[in-house]
């Protein structure tokens, strides 16, 4: 079945590029010009990515991407940023809120493409690896691969994005092995990484949070990187 990509954008001519681009590709797309319409339509039908301008009419791009990320309905749908914003400060507050990439104006609607292909190849993969497991952090919180959801002991859900559960997923695999940013960035990413390392930083601040008193078996290893304590 093909993917179905939503596109956000408040400029007529940039979002009917933006799915000439992507249909040309096989994805089934929607374009919206305000937040409000893409938001009413998740009621009828889910995208599997949106791409997302920032600065739009009424609710903006920022606002919607954490309304999709702290919803466990919504958030697993990814989001690429497309935006003319280009400061580091701007990627880093879109990456810090759950988006999976960033694209700034003006941007070549082929490599857009690109980047949708890339974001929604690399979180499924190794999905057909993982069979009904569930692993445990600690006797505090769970983890269900299969629903891609963290859970405490008495059931409740911890709502991450899909960034933090990748990375959460990588140090627990390789449990008490330091990973360094370029290798959780080559992990996460790929060749397809245009993020900078102290996206790192920011996931594993928000990860560790969410997880409470468990977050401190996230270690920062002074130089290297991090690592989950045994």
């Amino acid at each position: 079945m093909n993917k179905y990509i939503a596109v956000v954008d408040d400029e007529k001519d940039i979002a009917d590029l933006v799915c000439h681009q992507l249909k040309k590709n096989n994805y089934k797309t929607n374009n919206f010009l305000n937040g409000r319409d893409f938001l009413d339509s998740l009621n009828r039908n889910l995208p599997d990515l949106v791409v997302l301008d920032i600065m739009l009419p009424g609710i903006d791009g920022i606002e919607i991407c954490k309304l999709l990320k702290n919803n466990p309905e919504y958030m697993n749908i990814k989001v690429i940023m497309l935006t003319a914003k280009q400061d580091v400060i701007d990627k880093v507050i879109g990456l810090e809120i759950g988006a999976d990439d960033y694209v700034t104006k003006p941007f070549s609607p082929r490599e857009l493409a690109a980047r949708v292909k890339a974001v929604l190849r690399r979180w499924n993969e190794n999905e057909d690896e993982i069979q009904n497991k569930i692993d445990n952090i600690n006797e505090e919180i769970f983890i269900d691969h299969n629903k891609h959801e963290v859970y405490d002991k008495n059931g409740g859900k911890i709502v991450l994005t899909s960034t933090e559960f990748k990375i959460l997923t990588i140090l627990l695999k390789k449990r008490g092995w330091v990973f360094s940013r370029e290798k959780l960035l080559d992990q996460l990413w790929g060749k397809d990484k245009y993020v900078i390392d102290r996206t790192i930083d920011v996931h594993i601040k928000n990860l560790r949070e969410k997880l409470g008193e468990t977050g401190k078996l996230i270690l920062n290893i002074r130089g290297i990187g991090y690592k989950l304590e045994n």
